[in-house]
């Protein structure tokens, strides 16, 4: 019986820490899903189909990974994807505050046995966000090694426009 995951986030970009996350679960189950959340009220760098697009491109090298998105609660996107694990990524004990109350929310809200697992992130990557990597890179800083190749291209692209 083959075992699947969802790995979320608004991933606006994803960062090195999204990949070893994504990198380290992939590993752990048979199909891997990357679920984009939509959030209509969050103002994104990259529309809904440049991260889909560029979560793609970052993942091709790991065969069992894919990537959707998702509005909504993410309980209902579970259970109609018929996903085992849901996987979050901590950075920090604020994360696990946060996050250790949506899952046990989640718990109620799931049909089934859905685990949710916490993978700790590599503590080269502990201070990363999305938010930082944009205004670093807004303000001419240098991102180099802390998003993949292809997400700087991304980014490159955009800030010229």
């Amino acid at each position: 019986m083959k075992n699947k995951a969802l790995y979320t986030g608004s991933f606006d970009p994803l960062t090195n820490g999204h990949m070893d996350i994504i990198t380290r679960a992939a590993r752990l189950y048979d199909e891997l899903v990357i679920g984009v959340v939509v959030n209509p009220s969050k103002r994104s760098m990259f529309s809904l189909e440049e991260r889909e697009e560029m979560i793609r491109k970052a993942t091709e090298c790991l065969p069992n990974v894919t990537v959707d998105h998702f509005s909504g609660l993410l309980a209902d996107y579970v259970n109609a994807g018929g996903f085992d694990s849901v996987i979050r990524g901590l950075r920090a004990t604020t994360d696990f505050e946060y996050e250790i109350q949506m899952a046990q929310m989640n718990a109620r809200l799931y049909q089934g046995h859905v685990e949710t697992v916490f993978l700790m992130t590599n503590p080269n990557y502990s201070f990363l966000s999305s938010s930082m990597i944009k205004e670093v890179h807004s303000l001419g800083g240098s991102i180099d090694g802390l998003v993949p190749e292809i997400i700087l291209e991304y980014m490159d692209e955009k800030n010229k426009a």
